[in-house]
């Protein structure tokens, strides 16, 4: 499958914002999507992830009540809803699939095999 993530931009403090992927390719086959993000000079840390058959969702504890996962089916997309956005959410975001079966909801990176191209997101104080 090929992702394209889209969406960043510069926020203050306090702000929302929404990131969108669109996947392509070998939709069906997905077990798995997930938002991953890189802050400079960091590693690349899960934010959230969805097991694509059971729907159920998946947060890091940073963003938990703070960030919503969802998706679209019929548009093969996926999105982070991102309020109460903090200068340490600042990070280029990466969507991320899994098209091998696994009957879990992943949060490790090595366990997605397609990544998009990641859409930087900055939040000024």
């Amino acid at each position: 499958v090929q992702l394209q993530a889209s969406g960043g931009g510069l926020v203050q403090a306090g702000d929302s914002l929404r990131v969108s992927c669109i996947v392509s390719g070998r939709a069906f086959s997905l077990s798995n999507m997930g938002w991953f993000r890189q802050a400079p000079g960091k590693e690349r840390e899960f934010v959230a992830s969805i097991g694509w058959s059971s729907g159920r969702l998946i947060y890091a504890d940073s963003v938990k009540g703070r960030f919503t996962m969802s998706r679209d089916n019929a548009k093969n997309m996926v999105f982070l809803q991102m309020n109460t956005l903090k200068p340490e959410d600042t990070a280029v975001y990466y969507c991320a699939a899994r098209t091998r079966y696994s009957a879990f909801v992943l949060r490790n990176s090595a366990d997605f095999d397609s990544w998009g191209q990641g859409t930087l997101v900055t939040v000024s104080s």
